[in-house]
């Protein structure tokens, strides 16, 4: 047994291992995916910004796909399957946890060094709660993403 694509990375399990109990994996998420129509460039670009919370390349589909995260491969960029032109979605962002503030603005500085668009500076933003600090970028095709600080509700 496993839980979602998590195998991707580890040919190794067995039909009837588990890689974590459901416990252990506090996301609801098994990944999430944005499409790309130039995806060396969006590498490139997700390499740089991603690097700045501690996540990698978990899993590669050459030519297709490549999945990022710290543990499981979570974060896919792809060419979308349909092959028509890969587009955003209104209202649609994707937020990655960082530690710090510094990884905030490092997230931020990187994304903008690697072409994106600043949609947000680090900063906090009372609107979302009284603790929360984040900043808010569009990657080379549109896509909003941001970093913020971890956030334990009550």
């Amino acid at each position: 047994m496993h839980f979602g694509p998590i195998p991707c990375g580890n040919a190794s399990l067995k039909e009837d291992e588990t890689v974590a109990e459901p416990l252990d994996i506090p996301s609801i998420l098994s990944h999430v995916s944005v499409g790309s129509n130039d995806l060396e460039r969006a590498l490139a670009f997700y390499d740089a910004v991603l690097a700045t919370v501690g996540a990698e390349r978990k899993h590669e589909v050459p030519g297709f796909a490549v999945a990022y995260g710290k543990l499981f491969p979570e974060f896919w960029v792809q060419t979308p399957f349909d092959e028509k032109t890969a587009s955003v979605g209104n209202g649609v962002h994707f937020a990655f946890i960082a530690m710090t503030r510094d990884e905030v603005h490092a997230f931020h500085e990187a994304a903008l060094a690697a072409g994106g668009k600043d949609e947000g500076a680090p900063g906090p933003r009372p609107q979302y709660g009284d603790d929360y600090y984040g900043c808010f970028v569009r990657d080379l095709d549109g896509n909003k993403i941001e970093a913020s600080l971890l956030q334990v509700m009550d």
